[in-house]
């Protein structure tokens, strides 16, 4: 890494992956040099799309290579516990999408390593790093609204999806949870931390993965989250943050938002917009800029994802798939997937 550009790796050839790419290399301090698939025609037909030098037909090979500075694992989440393990053990920085892995046993895996190895290690949670959603913490933070006292977010997709499709494969940790009630759990868990307790239900598939699925978190506070999520039905993925003293409200688009209003007791409501200057709203160059941000400065960790944090989300997904029922291939009949929650 140079005090100008910051070498990249992308781990994987999917969607995703082809998104933040493109994304990432219309910035100026970004560099992508290699790219790495489990086949080599998939990486070397990246590589010819986005201009990368280099296209690996094994993950290892990426992992071991010196000029990358940082990896992005962009593979179904039941393979990042694999492939980002392997980069981190290798002396590799990590970017690793969500669900960051299939439960917190893989997740705290993870970090332990990243640590061990003096490595930095984010969930890319790009949510966290949306201006306008940085915007709408700061004021819940600084009181616009008093005190938080309940938050609602949902996250559908109309579907249908087939029984083969990956979001109906519990081999690849199928279901609505993990793919969009991440996003949910994850705004609730950034104004709230982690919540007290858990109650949840789901519909499953005749797969044994969750359709749609509902939760309420609760806090020592006495707040209240409404989390939904599912893969039979479009929902407006709105989102909604009621406090003591007033409210803001998301439309549409929670986790990239265009604008929100807050609504304060006794005033006229305010609307915020998000700001031309930081570019499309469904950007993914925000979260790689914080990455780069964070390496220049030497840390290990993001502040706006923070690795505990990350933990946190994941025992919450963990305790909902306890209270509804799903199991993923790989997790033993009786793991704990109970661990006690670690109220903010």
């Amino acid at each position: 890494m140079t005090a100008d550009t910051v070498r990249w790796g992308i781990l994987a050839t999917g969607g995703i992956a082809g998104a933040f790419t493109a994304d990432l290399i219309d910035l100026p301090d970004a560099e992508v040099v290699a790219v790495a698939s489990r086949s080599e025609a998939s990486a070397r037909t990246f590589a010819e799309r986005f201009g990368i030098p280099r296209a690996y037909g094994d993950w290892d090979a990426l992992a071991r290579d010196e000029d990358i500075d940082v990896v992005y694992v962009a593979t179904p989440h039941t393979a990042h516990r694999t492939a980002a393990g392997l980069c981190l053990a290798a002396g590799r920085n990590v970017l690793c999408e969500k669900p960051f892995t299939l439960n917190v046993r893989e997740a705290a895996e993870l970090v332990a390593l990243a640590r061990e190895h003096g490595r930095f290690l984010m969930e890319a949670m790009w949510m966290y790093c949306n201006p306008l959603v940085r915007r709408l913490k700061s004021l819940v933070d600084d009181g616009a609204i008093g005190e938080v006292r309940s938050v609602q977010a949902d996250f559908g997709l109309a579907g249908p999806f087939p029984p083969s499709h990956r979001l109906r494969n519990p081999e690849l940790g199928g279901g609505a949870l993990l793919d969009l009630g991440v996003y949910p759990v994850s705004f609730a868990q950034l104004l709230l931390g982690e919540p007290s307790d858990v109650a949840a239900r789901a519909v499953l598939s005749e797969e044994g993965v969750d359709l749609q699925t509902g939760a309420v978190l609760s806090w020592e506070s006495g707040a209240l989250g409404s989390v939904h999520c599912s893969i039979v039905g479009g929902t407006a993925t709105s989102a909604s943050v009621t406090g003591s003293q007033g409210r803001i409200d998301i439309p549409h688009g929670f986790f990239f938002p265009d604008r929100f209003v807050l609504h304060r007791d006794g005033r006229d409501p305010e609307e915020f917009t998000a700001d031309p200057a930081d570019g499309p709203r469904n950007s993914l160059r925000h979260e790689a800029a914080e990455v780069m941000r964070a390496l220049r400065a030497g840390e290990t960790e993001s502040p706006l994802v923070p690795l505990d944090g990350t933990l946190a989300v994941m025992r919450t997904l963990d305790a909902i798939r306890d209270r509804v029922g799903v199991r993923y291939p790989g997790e033993t009949p009786d793991e704990d997937l109970t661990a006690e929650l670690t109220p903010a």
